[in-house]
């Protein structure tokens, strides 16, 4: 499978993935609001994931992918199944201990990621109990985290990247149900999380069997712990439990400081980042994902100029998708969250202060974008000490303007706080790459990025210029035009840059279309020939 189509196999599944979390937390806004229960149950959504973002999604799979594509080279698909089965054994192991101690200290825990809400006895409380309820969801998750690196090692991306869609869905239907059955819908969405957790596990489970990839756990720990493969996928674990978390770190320290501000800041913040986090998981969480495998291979196999290419590509494509993204975020970002959240408990005056976040997140987006295209460049050659240094850098940074901007911005200076940090992240990836001579920004591809940045601006004036107009000419507070106001918008902005990026030669339209056409073709002959 080409990079480009295993990009757009898990940008497509994120996609959708995306489009429902944003319906889950449609249904969030509207039964929780913005206020003591909806803060009390994102620090319980945060908390699994913060860990599986460190210790699954982010250190284990930067470690055991290319451990993992090495050894599918080297010794064939047989031994490299037994070494993913030692792993996920152990790993398993170890998750249900961390879990059970978790459980144990919640309160402990709670006191530490949400210090604010100490003066809230019931607060306090009611996160306790969630947290507790949640907190199963990690192992779940990093079951499934194991299981999507070993199907994207075989060029398999639409189920792992398909599997997310159970989570929102399912939080969506306890949600539902809970409004109807219980007095306190909050504890039925809570454990509509780790229900989902579980069913993702046996969803990914279906896909492996189907493949023939069969992963029998080994319960012989201590001999585990002995084998030299898997203590060296240890090690590495270890320095990428910092280096592969970077964008969490800097979350869970918004978290903590942002509890410390007012009461609804925690759910500010979440709904902005939610909006952040659609390009950042369809693009840049798609082009890390493919990229790392395809990297891991054209290394061990010594073709160097190619994997060159390859990340030449993927900073093109991800600069060229994201930064129109952040300019649609920070012209359109009142009418987004207006749209998406603006009912039932979620005020107009939680609109504003969630746009407002979202604008500065916005600013660092491509950066954040930039970082996920460039950090699988250390973790392919085995490299997982250099991003701990950056990562060290980063959260300084990030928690030295958090403590300087939010007392006079408020949680708006905690989110330009995170994006300062992204450009901070994104300037050390440059330089090492460059240093390491793993890649330098070639002559060709820093004209592209120039012309990307022109097409975007020109896009971004076209934007401003249709939003001031249809403001005065469509009535405000009305769904219906609010809804036809964004779709005009929508389609002007992303008009305006095809054209751009066609007269600077930086996409081909044309050419995008014959392609599509002709594989059109070529599949629907491919099935008449079966017939």
């Amino acid at each position: 499978m080409s990079f480009i189509k295993s990009i757009a196999t898990f940008s497509s599944f994120t996609m959708i993935s995306r489009i429902t979390g944003f319906l889950r937390d449609m249904v969030i806004a509207t039964f929780l609001g913005a206020g003591t229960v909806s803060d009390a149950f994102l620090v319980s959504f945060k908390l699994p994931n913060l860990f599986r973002s460190l210790f699954a999604e982010g250190a284990f799979t930067s470690a055991f992918v290319p451990l993992f594509s090495s050894k599918l080279v080297a010794s064939g698909r047989d031994k490299s199944v037994e070494f993913a089965a030692k792993a996920i054994s152990l790993l398993t192991f170890f998750l249900i201990i961390f879990t059970i101690l978790f459980e144990l200290g919640m309160p402990t825990v709670v006191k530490i990621l949400a210090p604010g809400f100490a003066e809230n006895p019931d607060k306090v409380a009611l996160t306790i109990d969630l947290c507790r309820i949640t907190f199963p969801f990690l192992l779940f998750i990093s079951i499934v985290s194991f299981q999507a690196g070993i199907l994207n090692s075989f060029d398999r991306f639409a189920a792992p990247a398909a599997a997310p869609i159970i989570l929102n869905l399912g939080m969506i239907v306890a949600g539902l149900l809970s409004v109807i059955f219980l007095d306190a819908p909050v504890y039925g969405m809570a454990w509509g999380i780790t229900i989902a957790g579980l069913v993702e596990v046996i969803w990914l489970k279906y896909f492996l069997n189907k493949d023939s990839i069969r992963i029998r756990p080994d319960f012989h720990f201590l001999s585990l712990l002995r084998d030299k493969e898997i203590r060296t996928l240890f090690k590495k674990i270890a320095p990428g439990v910092v280096g592969a978390g970077i964008y969490q770190i800097n979350m869970a320290v918004d978290t903590i400081l942002v509890s410390l501000v007012s009461g609804g800041a925690v759910s500010w913040l979440y709904y902005a980042n939610r909006l952040q986090q659609l390009p950042l998981g369809v693009i840049g969480a798609a082009i890390s994902v493919a990229l790392l495998p395809l990297l891991t291979r054209k290394l061990k196999a010594g073709e160097i100029k190619e994997a060159a290419n390859v990340q030449d590509k993927a900073v093109f494509y991800g600069l060229m998708m994201s930064l129109p993204a952040a300019v649609m975020f920070i012209c359109l970002s009142d009418s987004l969250i207006a749209l998406l959240f603006e009912h039932g408990r979620f005020t107009s005056a939680d609109t504003h202060k969630t746009a407002l976040a979202l604008q500065a997140y916005a600013v660092g987006l491509p950066c954040y974008v930039m970082v996920k295209a460039l950090m699988p460049n250390f973790f392919a050659r085995g490299d997982t000490a250099t991003p701990v240094k950056y990562s060290a850098v980063v959260f300084l940074t990030n928690l030295a303007l958090n403590l300087l901007l939010m007392k006079p911005f408020g949680h708006v200076g905690i989110a330009a706080a995170t994006s300062v940090a992204a450009f901070v992240s994104l300037f050390q990836y440059i330089r090492g790459l460059k240093k390491h001579n793993f890649w330098h920004c070639s002559t060709e591809l820093k004209s592209q990025i120039a012309r990307i940045f022109l097409c975007t601006t020109i896009m971004g004036l076209f934007i401003y210029t249709a939003k001031t107009f249809l403001q005065q000419v469509l009535p405000p507070h009305n769904i219906g035009f609010l809804i036809l106001s964004l779709g005009i918008i929508g389609i002007i902005g992303l008009a305006t840059f095809l054209i751009s990026a066609k007269i600077c030669r930086i996409l081909d339209i044309v050419a995008i279309w014959h392609n599509l056409v002709s594989r059109r073709k070529k599949h629907d002959t491919s099935h008449s020939n079966q017939a």
